[in-house]
């Protein structure tokens, strides 16, 4: 059998502090932004050093399995070399590829942590106490994760509070200001130099990346929010009332409105959306297992179709992520499943991957092609990290468990020795 062996180097010794600045972000993700602010990442360029030897490969492989966390991992965020991993015990880890060590911990004692974004040098961490914190990412510093900000900020916060009609009604007598979300924050995305949080209070928020102002508060479900993406403009906001909503922004710039309704079945909660990178499918992950596909065609608010239902798991879809033309889905079932967008925007099943002992909380795909595949990593309710490498499935394939070697060939990673 013909192999190719692809190995990228790392720069910095590993017991150095590596350069924190030089990735360029990606544009489609939930967790990435192409803000005009900065097109600097506070995390490395370099690609992960893992070797993989190329062949027919039929099946995923496991490659770490990282604990550490004192609560259910709840959120993944991938930056550059790093991953950092948040959980319902208040804690952030960040790992260190390529030998998946932790590098750093910080966040302990602020809350749980619901949602990760990060832009340029700053970190945002959504949090269960319906605040967003700000860390910023220093190189310099021996706190190299440092809280800078709150939001709402307080300048923010004492610009609004003498001014009655700044207030709201959140519940029975119980008012806030407009820029304060009344329950937890869910879900972030970062893009086009403004952070949008989405929260159980039913409220989709618009901050201003570079002051940190709130510009808009919009009352966007009936539901709590329960993820976010943006792509091409357009903002999706999925939710417990069974709808996916998009948002753009009027003229290009000022407020946000409404662009179109997907509608999910019936009491069927939406817990995740997807965007391709092109905009022109959007898929919505739902709590009776089904993965739901749209096709928008020409105008935007003209033409959009469902072309896909597909019984993606037995029981609640929680999370999911793109990757070119796949489609990944974590379910409560303890599951993750691997998908291929075909002709019309169908999926079609070609893995399962299996491992967690718990339900699988988030997922997030590397952009980094290795060996003819991918990595993607996966956040459990069993409190662990997985580090996974999928190939493309470009032939037919089966499923597998995570103890079984590819077919075809093997995949080596400094963790496996």
């Amino acid at each position: 059998m013909n192999s190719l062996v692809a190995q990228a180097e790392f720069s910095a010794p590993m017991d150095s502090k590596p350069n924190l600045w030089n990735t360029p972000p990606s544009t489609c993700s939930s967790y990435s932004s192409n803000s005009s602010e900065s097109d600097a990442s506070p995390f490395c360029s370099h690609r992960i050093p893992i070797a993989i030897v190329s062949g027919f490969f039929h099946s995923h492989r496991s490659l770490a399995v990282l604990s550490g966390h004192v609560g259910s991992v709840s959120c993944l965020a991938l930056c550059g070399e790093f991953i950092l991993s948040a959980s319902q015990g208040k804690d952030i880890i960040v790992w260190q590829q390529p030998d998946l060590r932790v590098f750093a911990k910080f966040g302990q004692g602020d809350g749980s942590v619901k949602a990760l974004a990060s832009v340029g040098n700053k970190v945002f961490t959504a949090h269960q106490d319906s605040r967003i914190r700000v860390w910023k990412v220093s190189r310099s510093s021996e706190n190299v994760f440092k809280l800078v900000d709150t939001l709402p900020t307080t300048k923010d916060y004492l610009g609004k509070f003498m001014k009655q009609s700044n207030y709201v009604q959140t519940r029975r007598h119980h008012k806030r200001l407009w820029i304060e979300h009344a329950d937890s924050i869910s879900c972030l995305t970062v893009y086009s130099g403004l952070i949008y949080s989405g929260s159980w209070d039913k409220t989709l928020k618009v901050w201003k990346l570079s002051d940190l102002k709130c510009l808009e508060s919009i009352k966007a479900h009936d539901d709590a929010i329960n993820g976010l993406v943006a792509c091409k403009g357009v903002v999706y906001s999925a939710s417990a009332d069974g709808k996916i909503k998009a948002w753009g922004r009027k003229d290009g710039k000022g407020g946000h409105a409404l662009k179109v309704i997907l509608e999910g079945h019936k009491d069927v909660s939406f817990n995740a959306v997807v965007v391709s990178e092109d905009g022109k499918w959007v898929y919505g992950g739902g709590s009776d297992g089904f993965v739901m596909g749209w096709e928008g065609c020409g105008g935007f608010e003209s033409c959009w179709k469902l072309v896909s239902e597909t019984k993606a798991h037995e029981i609640a879809v929680l999370c999911m992520c793109l990757m070119g033309e796949l489609l990944c889905s974590g379910s409560a079932d303890k599951s993750i499943g691997i998908w291929r967008r075909e002709a019309f925007g169908k999926l079609c099943k070609v893995g399962v991957i299996s491992g967690h002992e718990g339900p699988v909380k988030c997922l997030q795909a590397s952009s980094n092609r290795i060996g003819g595949g991918f990595l993607l990593y996966s956040g459990s309710l069993d409190r662990s990290v997985r580090v996974w490498w999928v190939p493309r499935y470009n032939n037919d394939a089966e499923e597998v468990n995570d103890n079984n070697s590819t077919r075809f060939g093997t995949v080596n990673h400094p963790m496996l020795g």
